[in-house]
């Protein structure tokens, strides 16, 4: 049994937590939506306090096997790519540490030979003495190959299910393993199984009815808290950004329904996190974060070596797999400042600036919610706090 079966028995199957769900995605009036926010900000205070926990993506490598229509790392753009070496990581970590986080989300485009379950491995070990909360978003593993991840130091995973239209998948993956959906649902299960203690999920919203994969992204959240209890878990909603390849959203997902679609899961699931990326305008964050969100991201780059600068001395093209390096014909390409970004980011502030519009708004921006001497235990059994 997997959440294959039970998503492919959906709606038949549907919960009376997912009715109460879908209930709160019907259209609201302006009275509604407003009462909708004020419980959704309450029930959040009740069990999150004011806290907003910070973090920073550091991305390790623009290097992807896969062919997916709507992200600047497909296979097939022609961009400038880097995969940072180890050592490289640590700098742009060491930069991250010194601006205050200590919660980093290490991510990566999925290609083999540039990115194995070693280099990652590696990766996680270096940063782990100094950066207390270690994730990774990168291409679906084996439970085994998670297992090294997790003894190596990594506490948190992220996989988004980009959609849950069978049918918008198979369009938007046109090559490369991330086109087998199933192998990617299972993924949070494998995950777990290994010993995660964060498990976080979404979908990316623009390439389905937003309702409907709401609904899926719910009912996936709700399966995995019956059957994989010991986690702790996060959702989110990004939305289509401006990114090489050009994509342009085939749905409408506006400020209005996010607003609702964080309100619903809020009043739906009072302790799952919720989380808001910089995708998100300024102007937008400064006034959903009360609402219902309990993480955010500050200051991000979403191109490898993007906070110092490192790997740009190695930037090449990816041409059918192969390494191609950069001639007279193509110094100037992208103007040669460093590697292509996944995509477009809307909110430029800086992390002081971000956590300081947090303080003004009444919240409590939080660098570091995580040690892992928490689970150690001592030799007579008791947790050790030394």
């Amino acid at each position: 049994m997997s959440f294959v079966d039970t998503l492919d028995r959906l709606p038949e199957t549907d919960s009376a937590s997912i009715l109460r769900f879908r209930s709160l995605l019907l259209p609201k009036n302006r009275d509604e939506l407003e009462q909708m926010a004020r419980q959704s900000s309450a029930i959040t205070r009740q069990h999150f306090g004011r806290t907003i926990r910070l973090f920073a993506p550091l991305y390790l490598s623009n290097e992807c096997i896969n062919n997916c229509s709507y992200c600047g790392f497909s296979r097939d753009n022609p961009i400038l790519r880097v995969t940072l070496s180890v050592d490289q990581v640590v700098a742009e970590a060491k930069h991250l540490a010194a601006l205050g986080f200590r919660n980093i989300l290490l991510v990566a485009g999925e290609h083999p030979r540039f990115v194995s379950e070693g280099y990652l491995q590696k990766c996680i070990t270096a940063i782990h003495d100094f950066i207390p909360s270690v994730g990774l978003e990168v291409g679906p593993m084996e439970t085994p190959e998670y297992s090294l991840m997790v003894e190596a130091g990594c506490e948190g995973l992220v996989i988004y299910q980009e959609s849950y239209d069978r049918s918008a998948y198979a369009k938007l993956h046109t090559a490369g393993p991330k086109k087998n959906f199933n192998w990617r649902l299972d993924c949070p299960e494998r995950a777990y199984a290994a010993g995660f203690r964060r498990l976080g999920i979404g979908a990316l919203f623009g390439l389905a009815d937003w309702r409907s994969e709401a609904e899926s992204l719910a009912a996936h959240l709700a399966y995995l808290q019956r059957h994989c209890w010991k986690a702790s878990y996060s959702v989110s909603f990004p939305r289509i950004r401006p990114a090489a390849g050009d994509f342009q959203p085939i749905t409408h997902f506006t400020d209005r329904n996010f607003l609702q679609l964080v309100c619903a899961f809020r009043l739906s699931f009072p302790e799952v996190g919720i989380v808001l990326s910089t995708r998100e305008s300024e102007v937008f964050r400064n006034g959903i974060a009360p609402l219902g969100i309990t993480s955010m991201s500050a200051g991000s780059h979403t191109e490898p070596g993007g906070y110092t600068g490192k790997g740009h001395d190695s930037l090449h093209l990816t041409i059918k797999g192969k390494r191609v390096e950069l001639n007279n014909s193509t110094q100037s390409f992208n103007n040669n400042t460093g590697a292509t970004p996944q995509f477009g980011i809307a909110d430029q502030r800086s992390p002081a600036e971000v956590a300081s519009s947090l303080t003004d708004t009444g919240l409590d921006p939080v660098w570091k919610d995580w040690e892992g001497v928490i689970l150690r235990q001592s030799p007579q059994g008791s947790t050790s706090l030394s």
